[in-house]
């Protein structure tokens, strides 16, 4: 499967220029433990710079004693930012989390554009997908036997 399926459409995002706060408010408001950070492209288009993980936010802001009021996303995102592309499969993204150790990864379309994020959990999730359907094989071959020797 490639990332573009696998990937969830629904990504919570921020301008660069965010303060962490702002940041902070936007994820506990949607329920995420991230938030990517966006540029407007000339056609519109969101195009991520970075991606700011609760982990980043503890140990760039939190542990640093930072007022997150006075810190920008762009002072505490993760980077450089790595990205997976919405045409490659599985196994590279779940390679390219590995390099970079690495939970979650923007999906990128061709032009660079923002089409959704791929998370270790979805990997996971396609994964165990994968195996139930295959272990459906090994239990419907009896039937079939039988089917086709009465």
């Amino acid at each position: 499967m490639k990332a573009s399926d696998i990937c969830s459409r629904e990504v919570i995002t921020c301008p660069s220029g965010t303060t962490v706060l702002e940041a902070c408010k936007i994820m506990r408001a949607n329920h995420v433990g991230d938030i990517v950070v966006v540029e407007a492209t000339p056609g519109g288009e969101p195009r991520p710079r970075g991606i700011l993980t609760d982990r980043d936010i503890v140990l760039e802001v939190l542990a640093r004693e930072v007022d997150a009021a006075t810190v920008f996303v762009d002072d505490a995102m993760s980077s450089p930012l790595v990205v997976a592309y919405g045409w490659e499969d599985m196994r590279e993204v779940a390679k390219r989390m590995r390099l970079h150790a690495v939970r979650r990864l923007p999906v990128v379309g061709q032009a660079g554009e923002l089409i959704g994020i791929i998370s270790l959990d979805d990997l996971f999730e396609s994964t165990c997908a994968l195996l139930s359907e295959l272990s459906l094989v090994t239990r419907r071959q009896p039937h079939f036997e039988l089917k086709h020797r009465a």
